[in-house]
């Protein structure tokens, strides 16, 4: 198995705030780029945490040779 890098981020915000969420970028070795979809969660601690945790293991899900 490859040694793999996982990317993300989390930040929580006032969801009567939030305007547009955008792709963020990465920037390779070689010199490519590689972007990142975004994903918006809302609602409370708990309900953003199952989801969070669902979103999560659908992700690996994608990746079975993983």
């Amino acid at each position: 198995m490859a040694n793999l890098t996982l990317v993300y981020g989390l930040r929580l915000l006032p969801s009567d705030e939030v305007a547009e969420v955008g792709e963020a970028t990465i920037k390779l070795k070689n010199g490519r780029e590689a972007r990142v979809a975004m994903h918006i969660l809302e609602g409370g601690k708990d309900e953003i945490e199952k989801q969070l945790k669902t979103s999560l293991a659908a992700f690996f899900d994608i990746y079975p040779e993983i």
